[in-house]
């Protein structure tokens, strides 16, 4: 069995920063709590992660009721703060509207570079499809917790 800083150095081994790089990031909750589920705690933290940022581009992103995918460029610093901050920006608001100081994320995330050969497209699709394979809605459009750069709303 592994323990748990174990297991977390386990996802940063080979992790590669790479500015201009593109990242699949998957992201749970702190003991996989559908926090999500709740409204107005899943629109805080979609407004958190859909803000502009100097470190990260977000080309899409759909946050589940106890995790967030995300196909994103680092543009500067490390993945891991990139990825980091996002987490912190987001368990912020969701505290601020909670009036609490609970963790929100677990403390990993994992992480893949998407090669030259995968179609950034697909992967995007298949990123803010995950409300529709979970069952959570009949289409994507009702889905009211994801973006997509290529995608006017």
């Amino acid at each position: 069995m592994h323990t748990l800083g174990f297991a977390h150095s386990k996802l940063r081994k080979g992790r590669v920063s790479l500015p201009g790089q593109v990242y699949i990031v998957t992201a749970t909750t702190s003991d996989r709590r559908p926090v999500f589920r709740d409204f107005e705690l899943a629109c805080a933290a979609a407004r958190a992660v859909a803000a502009p940022r100097a470190e990260l581009i977000a080309l899409c992103w759909v946050l589940m009721p106890d995790h967030f995918h995300a196909l994103i460029e680092l543009v500067e610093g490390s993945l891991s703060q990139a990825v980091g901050g996002l987490k912190a920006r987001a368990a912020a608001a969701v505290n601020r509207v909670r009036g609490t100081r609970e963790p929100v994320w677990a403390r990993a995330f994992h992480d893949r570079a998407l090669r030259q050969q995968d179609d950034m497209l697909d992967v995007a699709r298949y990123i803010i499809c995950n409300p529709l394979r979970a069952g959570l809605v009949r289409s994507v459009r009702e889905y009211p917790f994801w973006d997509a750069v290529w995608v006017g709303r």
